[in-house]
């Protein structure tokens, strides 16, 4: 794993580096979940650095194919920091989020999202 995500929320992290994928030994995709360390926070935040967090990953470099036959790729790895039970620590979600998330069940992401692409 170890893979350093931006964080794309407000709850006052900055970095986090991937520990664990929830789901499989590969590593994760779009819209699953991960545990991971905060690197870098900002002073003030939900969250402090070096606290271990769960995230879902929203925005992905690798490409993941649709049903209709279009592929959706982004420029940078992100994730939105979440609590155990799946919901959001922040209010706000900054920069597009895939609506391949609303299968995953995470329907709340997608409504703070700004731009759903």
């Amino acid at each position: 794993m170890r893979t350093n995500l931006k964080v794309v929320d407000n709850s006052g992290a900055k970095r986090v580096m991937c520990i664990q994928a929830l789901k499989g030994k590969k590593g994760a995709r779009l819209g699953d979940t991960i545990v991971a360390s905060v690197k870098e926070a900002q002073p003030g935040g939900k969250v402090k650095k070096g606290q271990v967090v769960y995230g879902v990953v929203v925005r992905a470099a690798m490409q993941k194919g649709r049903s209709d036959g279009s592929l959706v790729k982004f420029d940078d790895n992100a994730v939105v920091l979440v609590n155990k039970q799946g919901e959001p620590i922040g209010t706000r979600v900054f920069g597009p989020v895939p609506h391949e998330l609303r299968k995953k069940k995470h329907v709340k992401i997608l409504s703070l999202a700004q731009h759903i692409a």
